[in-house]
Parts: structure tokens; sequence; C-alpha cells
């Protein structure tokens, strides 16, 4: 996936965090929020320094970075993605349907 569909700085995504529009498993937090600005969606993943070593920590941005790449998201959204601790050592498809389905009732499919 492209770097100009990733959210950057922090400030953008304070504003995401603050429209509070979200979902919630027991795995992760989506959060969207509606900028007509861009051209396309952009998205930021978060995962905390308690979910373990910088090891794990890459190893499920990348998973979620590739999930939502395949989707077909609505241009004009942001969305941030919370990676709780409770997910560590579940299996990759597990992430994807636990991801689809927080994706399918924030309802920014095309």
């Amino acid at each position: 996936m492209k770097k100009e569909y990733r959210v950057k700085k922090s400030s953008e995504i304070e504003k995401i965090v603050k429209d509070k529009q979200s979902k919630a498993n027991k795995n992760f937090v989506i959060y969207k929020r509606e900028n007509h600005d861009n051209s396309h969606f952009r998205f930021a993943v978060s995962v905390s320094k308690k979910y373990g070593n910088a090891v794990e920590r890459n190893k499920i941005k990348r998973q979620v970075r590739e999930i939502i790449s395949k989707f077909d998201i609505i241009d004009i959204f942001d969305v941030f993605v919370v990676v709780k601790v409770s997910s560590k050592g579940i299996t990759f498809k597990e992430i994807k349907d636990s991801i689809t389905s927080l994706i399918k009732k924030l309802n920014i499919l095309r």
C-alpha cells in the first residue's frame, strides 16, 4: 500500500478519534472520519508497546495494512485502527474476520 494512503500526523489522528465515530470488538477499535480534502481514503494503525516487542508489533501492523488494502473503502474517509493487547496470538484469518465485521458495521464500503 502506498504511503499516500496513510495518516501520518498525530494531529490528524486526534481529529479522527475526537470525531467519536467508532466500532469495537475484543481485538480492535476502528475509528472513522469524513475528510473531503483527499481523493482517496487514508488510514493509520496503532499498536501499544504492551502488545509485545517491535517484531510482534510490526507483524500485526503489516497484517492489518494488508487486510485494509483489500477493501474498497469510500474515498472520503480517514480510518484509524487500534490493535488491542487481547488480539495477541490470534491467527490471520481471525484478524481478517474481526476487521471485516467492524468495517461492515461502520458502513464505509462502496
